[in-house]
């Protein structure tokens, strides 16, 4: 088995990388969709948020309210860092036992928006970051995403650099052109790490 973390700043097209990957045989093992698991109704998870940051984040169905709750942790860092201790150990948690479920020999990525922040680099064989511009980040956040330039820029601040995620990388993949360009590099990745 062959363990990589994939890993790039919000809007970067991390998630493009993530499904070609899949594409082509891949396992992939997306933190955002464990992180939506961990915390849904009824989970240890939810409840050590609701305890943590009071009922006014859950909405009527005793589900998370993922805005009022972002609205608290993108604007405090320390807020955001009581919210990263509850959910990140349960994510790894779950990400552990998708990961022990794989074949022997297959390619196991870990999609991990925050690697970086939780400093999980020495957990992989191999780290690959996705760049793409900052100016082309934010216009796909304000188009495809329907966010304001300042909630763009929050969640940009709220992240790791460009720099600081480089430093870690294994593999750099250029998001600046198209996506082919971009599908192109993911193929070529995939043979070199299989």
């Amino acid at each position: 088995m062959v363990h990589v973390g994939l890993t790039g700043g919000v809007a970067s097209g991390k998630s493009a990388v993530a499904t070609k990957l899949a594409e082509l045989g891949a396992v992939v093992i997306d933190a955002d969709a464990l992180s939506r698991e961990v915390v849904a109704p009824g989970t240890p998870g939810l409840n050590a948020i609701n305890n943590t940051f009071g009922p006014d984040i859950l909405l009527p169905d005793s589900s998370l309210d993922r805005k009022a709750l972002g609205a608290i942790v993108f604007s405090d860092e320390e807020q955001r860092l009581k919210l990263n201790n509850i959910v990140h150990p349960l994510v790894r948690e779950a990400a552990a036992k998708l990961r022990s479920q794989a074949p022997v020999n297959a390619l196991v990525v870990e999609d991990i928006p925050l690697l970086v922040e939780s400093s999980q680099a020495d957990r992989f064989d191999a780290v690959i970051v996705v760049q793409a511009p900052h100016d082309e980040r934010i216009r796909r956040m304000i188009q495809d995403r329907g966010w304001s330039e300042e909630e763009a820029k929050s969640r940009m601040a709220a992240q790791a650099t460009d720099e600081q995620r480089a430093a870690v990388a294994d593999y750099v993949l250029d998001n600046s052109g198209t996506l082919d360009e971009l599908q192109a590099q993911v193929s070529a990745l995939y043979q070199q790490l299989t």
